[in-house]
């Protein structure tokens, strides 16, 4: 099992030619795996949605209120680093569309990301809107405008040519993707567990379509 930002983890599956299951944290880099031949396309399930947002330190110092706040003198960004963290191309596609990419913090995991408001390392990160429940009594979450989300996010899932089980992975992903039960458990980890759900925040996104869509 490999836990790092979503790039890292497809290079490593590539290098040593193992995983049995491929699970990124958005369609990007399941999207790069099609292309490398990683996972078969017929197997690829969505597991549960995520809109961006933005996350800040708890008691919010820098009176942070909405995306153009992050154009405020002295106010420090942070995203993921869109090299290797699918959430940091979501980030820099948001900075870009609403004319405020300029000079950010970059982290090289998820993990990362999450602690910089946590920590105080910044003022504000752009990240998936779960990062402020890994983190709920040290950070504050900002909506951002339904207009300012061009994208909704999900997990998707597929099964990699080093499977040794097929039958377990077909199983498995079959499981935490329609089962009740899986839904209830993202539920209450704060993920959306149905594309509608996710459009409450983000009704004009797009969602992405993958090759195999």
């Amino acid at each position: 099992m490999y836990l790092s930002g979503s790039g890292k983890v497809l290079a490593a599956m590539e290098i040593t030619r193992s995983g049995d299951i491929f699970a990124p944290g958005s369609p990007d880099y399941m999207e790069k795996a099609i292309k490398d031949g990683v996972v078969d396309p017929k197997t690829i399930r969505i597991v549960a949605y995520m809109v961006p947002a933005i996350i800040v330190p708890k008691g919010n110092p820098k009176n942070i209120t909405s995306l153009e706040d992050l154009a405020k003198p002295g106010v420090r960004v942070g995203i993921g680093d869109p090299r290797t963290v699918c959430v940091g191309e979501y980030a820099v596609d948001i900075l870009k569309n609403n004319g405020l990419y300029d000079k950010v913090v970059y982290a090289e995991s998820c993990s990362k990301t999450a602690m910089l408001p946590a920590t105080n390392a910044v003022d504000a990160i752009i990240s998936w809107h779960v990062f402020h429940y890994w983190y709920p009594d040290k950070t504050e979450i900002i909506w951002l405008k339904p207009e300012q989300i061009p994208k909704i996010s999900y997990m998707p899932i597929a099964i990699t040519k080093y499977c040794k089980n097929v039958e377990a992975a077909k199983k498995f992903i079959e499981f935490v993707t329609t089962s009740p039960y899986a839904k209830e458990v993202f539920r209450k980890y704060h993920y959306f567990a149905t594309v509608e759900e996710a459009r409450e925040y983000a009704p004009y996104a797009e969602v992405p379509q993958l090759q195999s869509e």
